[in-house]
């Protein structure tokens, strides 16, 4: 049986990898990824380094260099993280060379405290991508209202972007004309566009999880059958929808004559980027995710279950332009039974941001404590050696 996730080429989609980490480096599992499994590219955030720093030792004798220089525990971590993806970049660099551009990356996020602060976003993306120094690197920056700006700017300043965070379509649409934005002003000032980059991470599978909780308590509450009915049958059905919804919005922004017009210049689609494809619910399809978002000029980045379970049993057709109108009819359907669909999507970006920003505040939490631990090894050694 051949291989479905290289079956998705065939359909215009990449798949990227949704957790990278040193482990893999060591291991050869990335470029195993690569070989067997056809993974383009990859992500990274808070959450996967703070999983990847406390679980392995892979990470100490860096730590140990890095405390003997004196850097604090913030520097040792953004040493840590810049130089992971960097040499994931590494791996994929034979896919965006072979690709000329157009695959291949790997993402380092900014600080997730910075979420709400544009000026302090755009000066550490260029710091990030001048220390990267990788013409395959993308800077995440989240989709806020403090981030829309930052993004621009940062695209109009050449930096290759993954915009992340993002859960609405009117959010998304943003995004979109953001990139248009910068690529018109890059050409307007006689700067090259043709390898400006950039993916609009979209999520999925968080969606369903907040939309079927508001659901199930409608679900308690229900006047009769017929209610109870209809709110059930649309459970686990707002998530790729919505996502369905965003794919209908970038195939008519980046089909515009505005679009029409940078394409002639060598400028490329800012593809989506279909994130958080893990299924939360275990009564649903494990591969639900994937399944239901196959379509030409997307990626869907995956942890490694998912990409175990749909190279097991997945089924590959594109599916993104099927029955798009029964997506607006879903995402109607909810609004008339109660579900407000743009506070779902709302609050989701507020909480997304949040969990990153915890999730480094604990990776550095973390880090200080082997940081500490290792330090005073080291002073303990010296001592006995002094004889102290």
């Amino acid at each position: 049986m051949p291989n479905p996730w290289l079956e998705l080429k065939k359909h215009g989609q990449s798949v990227w990898y949704d957790n990278l980490n040193r482990a893999l480096l060591v291991s050869g599992d990335l470029q195993r990824m690569v070989d067997e499994d056809g993974v383009s590219g990859g992500t990274s955030n808070p959450s996967i380094f703070e999983k990847a720093m406390s679980a392995v030792a892979y990470y100490d004798d860096d730590i140990r260099r890095l405390t003997r220089a004196n850097k604090d525990v913030y520097q040792i971590f953004d040493a840590l993280t810049i130089d992971d993806i960097g040499r994931c970049a590494d791996v994929f660099r034979p896919v965006y060379d072979e690709a000329g551009g157009r695959d291949g990356f790997a993402s380092l996020e900014v600080s997730p405290t910075l979420a709400n602060d544009t000026q302090a976003s755009i000066s550490e993306a260029h710091r990030l991508f001048q220390a990267l120094a990788r013409p395959n690197a993308l800077i995440k920056i989240p989709g806020t209202p403090e981030g829309l700006p930052a993004i621009e700017q940062c695209l109009r300043d050449g930096i290759n972007v993954n915009i992340t965070l993002l859960f609405g379509v009117a959010n998304y649409e943003q995004v979109a004309w953001a990139y248009v934005r910068a690529l018109e002003q890059r050409r307007s000032a006689g700067q090259p566009i043709d390898r400006i980059a950039s993916v609009a991470s979209f999520f999925v599978s968080r969606v369903d999880t907040l939309t079927d909780e508001r659901l199930e308590q409608k679900i308690k509450s229900a006047g009769g059958d017929a209610e109870r009915q209809e709110l059930r049958s649309l459970l686990g059905q707002a998530g790729i929808a919505n996502a369905k919804i965003a794919y209908a919005k970038f195939q008519e922004i980046f089909s515009s004559p505005r679009w029409k017009a940078l394409e002639k210049d060598g400028a490329r689609v800012q593809r989506c980027l279909w994130a958080s494809t893990s299924t939360k619910n275990p009564g649903y399809r494990d591969v639900m995710y994937v399944e239901g978002l196959i379509g030409a000029d997307t990626v869907n980045t995956v942890p490694q279950a998912t990409l175990d379970a749909f190279r097991d049993h997945g089924i590959v057709e594109s599916t993104l332009g099927k029955d798009v109108s029964g997506a607006f009819d879903t995402i109607r359907r909810l609004e008339r039974a109660g579900i407000d669909f743009k506070a779902v999507t709302d609050e989701l970006q507020v909480q997304g941001v949040q969990l990153f920003a915890d999730s480094y505040q604990k990776s550095i939490q973390g880090l200080k404590q082997k940081h500490d631990a290792l330090r005073a090894e080291t002073e303990s050694g010296i001592g006995a050696a002094r004889g102290d």
